[in-house]
């Protein structure tokens, strides 16, 4: 069975950097963006199997932003998509709109831990 891609969209290189060794530990392919347009651009060129996006990039609500771009998409709209976001934590909390809630398959909070990170990830891409 061919490995897994999987596109890690954050603008935070730590967070890129430890969610990579977690995922690449795991077996999967690792490709990465720093914003949500570059995310997007990353989908069509890498066509990967599932995406990791964070909330807050460029604005508060890039990441969101994506999805829903995504989601309109012909062909990556069935893409599963991960939200990862410590928004909770911030004064941006109420920011997201139901529907922009409602494109991700899945949302974790930061700091996430790896065996959630990875039963998510297992869970969404047994599902295709």
């Amino acid at each position: 069975m061919p490995t897994a891609k999987i596109l890690v969209v954050d603008d935070d290189p730590d967070v890129v950097e430890v969610t990579r060794i977690v995922l690449q530990s795991a077996g999967y392919e690792v490709v990465t963006a720093g914003n949500g347009a570059e995310g997007l651009a990353m989908v069509k060129a890498e066509q990967p199997d599932l995406m990791l996006l964070d909330v807050m990039m460029r604005t508060v609500t890039d990441g969101l932003d994506a999805c829903l771009a995504l989601r309109e998409d012909a062909v990556a709209r069935y893409l599963p998509v991960v939200m990862l976001t410590s928004i909770a934590a911030t004064d941006h909390s109420g920011a997201v709109s139901t529907e922009q809630a409602a494109c991700a398959d899945a949302w974790l909070s930061k700091p996430v831990n790896p065996q959630h990170l990875l039963e998510t990830v297992g869970r969404l891409l047994e599902g295709e």
